[in-house]
C-alpha cells in the first residue's frame, strides 16, 4: 500500500461528506458511516442513547430486519461492526470490491430507516454490557476516572454506555427523536479505502442516503473542564485480589498542535515497552502485570492518564514510582536517546498502522468528522521530528503537574489507598 494517503473529497447536496481512497491492487474495500453522535451529545436524563441507537440499528430497518442482515454479511464473509465514543458513533465493516453494493444497501436502511424493533430484548443486552463492565475493575476505574476528571456529570465524566437507570428509560419515542436529530446529512461521512472508486462510491452514497435531513446538528453540551478542572479523589470499595488505579489529568484537544508531543509523552512514560513505568514498575520491580499511560483528544479538550493494577503491598511504592517518573520529566525531561527511540516508534507505529485499509479509511473518517486537517504522513513524520526536548518538558509540567492529579481506585480498603494517594497527591487526602 502507498506510503503517503491520496484522497478525494466530495460534499454532497445534503451535506453528506465523501471520502475514498484508491488502493491498487487491493481486491476489498473497507467502508464505514461515521456519524458525529457520542455519549457527550447527551443530556444527563438520555445518557447511553447514542450506544444503545448503535445496538438498535443492528434490529433492522424496512428492508433488512436483523436475521437478514446476519446472513447477507455471514454470505459475503465479512462481519458488520459498530462502536460508540464519546464523540461519534461508528458502523463500519470491509468486503471484496464485488460486494460493496449489497453491504452499502444494507448499511443504510440500518442507518437512515430503523424500525425499533425489538426494543426490549436489546436494552437487556445493554443492561447486560453495562453489568459486564461494572463487574471488571480493569474497565470500571477508567470510568471513575473520567468521572473524576472532568465531574459525574459532565458529558465528558459519564460513562459512554450509560447507566442502568438511563438505558431502562429509553424509549422509542425518544430513540426517534435522537436519530432525527443527529443522524442527519452534515453530521455524517461516508468513507471508503481499497478497491473504490470514488465516483461510483459518491453516485452510491447519494442514491441510498439522499433522504436523510440536510439540518445542522445541534450544539453539543459543553465540559466543564473548559472552566478549570477539579481534581478529585474517587475510592470504589470492592473484595478485589488487586488495587486497581488511575492517575489523570484533562489533556489537550484535537487541533492543537502540541498532541504530537503528548503522543511521544504517552511514549516515554508508559505506552511503550521500553517506557519508564513499564520498565520501573514491571520488568524491574515485578510489581504489575499491567501498567501503561494513555491519552485521548476531544474537540476543546483532552485527557492523560496513567492505568496499573497491583496488590496491596506494592501499591504505595508502585505510585511513588509513578510521582518519581512524572517529576523527573518535568524537572528534566527525557534523555536525548530516550526522545529518539520514541519518535521513531511513533513514525513506526503511524506508518504501520497504514499498512490496513480499516485504519486508512478509519483516519479519513475522523479527520473529516472532526475537521482535522489530513496530514500526508510524511507531513506526520516531520511534526513528530520537529517536537523538541524543551516540549516535552513544557507539555509534562503543563499536563501532569501534580495539583492537576486526580486518583481514583478499586479494591478492598480505602484507606490503604490513601496512604498510597499521599506519595503522589497529598493534597486529595488532606482535602
Amino acid at each position: 500500500m502507498p506510503a503517503s494517503q491520496s484522497y478525494d473529497l466530495t460534499e454532497l447536496e445534503g451535506g453528506i461528506r465523501v471520502v475514498s481512497e484508491r488502493l491498487p491492487g487491493a481486491r476489498s474495500v473497507a467502508v464505514g458511516a461515521w456519524i458525529g453522535s457520542g455519549s457527550r451529545d447527551e443530556p444527563s436524563p438520555r445518557a447511553g442513547i447514542a450506544h444503545l441507537i448503535e445496538h438498535m440499528v443492528f434490529k433492522g430497518g424496512t428492508r433488512y430486519d436483523a436475521l437478514r442482515i446476519a446472513q447477507v454479511f455471514d454470505g459475503l464473509g465479512s462481519e458488520l461492526n459498530a462502536a460508540t465514543s464519546r464523540e461519534q458513533t461508528a458502523v463500519t465493516t470491509r468486503v471484496l470490491d464485488e460486494h460493496l453494493p449489497i453491504a452499502l444497501d444494507v448499511m443504510a436502511d440500518m442507518l437512515t430507516a430503523p424500525t425499533w424493533v425489538e426494543l426490549e430484548p436489546e436494552r437487556e443486552v445493554v443492561l447486560e454490557e453495562i453489568a459486564m463492565y461494572e463487574d471488571d475493575p480493569q474497565e470500571l476505574v477508567h470510568d471513575l476516572l473520567g468521572a473524576a476528571v472532568f465531574g459525574a456529570t459532565d458529558p465528558l465524566g459519564r460513562p459512554v454506555i450509560g447507566s442502568a437507570s438511563t438505558v431502562g428509560a429509553i424509549d422509542r419515542e425518544a430513540l426517534g427523536a435522537w436519530h432525527a436529530e443527529m443522524y442527519t446529512g452534515p453530521n455524517m461521512v461516508m468513507a471508503a479505502a481499497g478497491s473504490v472508486d470514488h465516483a461510483d462510491f459518491v453516485a452510491r452514497v447519494e442514491a441510498l442516503w439522499g433522504s436523510l435531513s440536510s439540518a445542522p446538528r445541534p450544539d453539543g453540551v459543553p465540559s466543564a473542564a473548559l472552566a478549570g478542572a477539579v481534581p478529585r479523589r474517587i475510592f470504589t470499595e470492592r473484595d478485589t485480589e488487586q488495587y486497581h488505579v488511575c492517575v489523570g489529568a484533562p489533556g489537550l484537544p484535537r487541533h492543537d498542535e502540541r498532541r504530537f508531543a503528548v503522543a511521544l509523552l504517552d511514549t516515554m512514560l508508559g505506552a511503550a515497552a521500553s517506557s519508564r513505568l513499564f520498565q520501573e514498575i514491571r520488568e524491574k520491580r515485578g510489581m504489575a502485570y499491567s501498567v501503561y499511560s494513555y491519552a485521548a483528544h476531544y474537540a476543546e479538550t483532552g485527557q492523560v492518564g496513567v492505568y496499573l493494577g497491583t496488590r496491596a503491598e506494592n501499591l504505595r511504592e508502585c505510585l511513588g514510582l509513578v510521582r518519581e517518573q512524572v517529576e523527573d520529566l518535568i524537572s528534566n525531561g527525557p534523555a536525548a536517546d530516550e526522545l529518539a527511540r520514541a519518535k521513531e516508534n511513533l513514525k513506526g507505529r503511524v506508518l504501520l498502522s497504514m499498512e490496513y485499509a480499516s485504519a486508512r479509511m478509519s483516519r479519513l473518517a475522523r479527520s473529516v468528522l472532526g475537521g482535522i486537517e489530513i496530514l500526508s504522513l510524511d507531513e506526520i513524520a516531520d511534526r513528530i521530528d520537529a517536537v523538541t526536548h524543551e516540549l516535552i518538558v513544557e507539555v509534562a509540567a503543563e499536563l501532569l503537574d501534580p495539583a492537576r492529579l486526580s486518583l481514583v481506585g478499586i479494591g478492598p480498603d480505602g484507606s490503604r489507598f490513601d496512604e498510597a494517594v499521599a506519595e503522589i497527591a497529598p493534597a486529595l487526602v488532606e482535602a
